[in-house]
């Protein structure tokens, strides 16, 4: 990924965080979200840019320090840490995506997480073709058209290929 840096989210990213949601395209808000986000709302940006001690955000800049990509993490419920993930159209299938998972697990486990969770739309059959390739042990569970996927982070670093 030439060009781009990840780095810990702050609240100076804010307009720029609601930019690079509303220049998602409406079929990458619902993989991300479960529906559109055209006009994000101020609830959700905060909470995109919240970095605690339950919670994990970074940003994936290009060059001019545009957002192309968000990560985040925060304390599971089935898990010890669940992740939600989304790269800017025209940055995706490039290794962003991965690259954003491993260091948001790296600092997970840092902080003593084990086992990572997602929810993942059924739809979104390029993620979850990843999570079969790259966790072939993970656990899966359909309903209401997602799939919930609980995994081992020591098996994460796969991601790195």
């Amino acid at each position: 990924m030439h060009g781009t840096q990840i780095r810990q989210a702050c609240s100076d990213d804010e307009e720029r965080i609601r930019r690079f949601l509303a220049d998602l395209s409406l079929h990458t808000q619902t993989l991300r979200f479960f529906t559109g986000v055209t006009s994000p709302a101020a609830g959700l940006v905060r909470t995109l840019l919240t970095v605690d001690e339950r919670r994990d955000a970074l940003i994936a800049t290009a060059e001019g320090g545009e957002i192309v990509g968000h990560a985040m993490s925060y304390q599971g419920e089935c898990s010890d840490v669940e992740i939600a993930v989304v790269v800017a159209d025209r940055w995706q299938g490039f290794g962003l995506g991965p690259r954003l998972v491993d260091m948001l697990l790296m600092r997970a486990a840092v902080r003593g997480a084990k086992t990572v969770g997602m929810d993942v739309l059924g739809e979104n059959r390029r993620v979850l073709r990843l999570i079969r390739r790259l966790w072939p042990d993970a656990e899966m569970t359909v309903a209401s058209g997602s799939v919930a996927v609980t995994a081992m982070i020591n098996q994460a670093g796969l991601f790195a290929e």
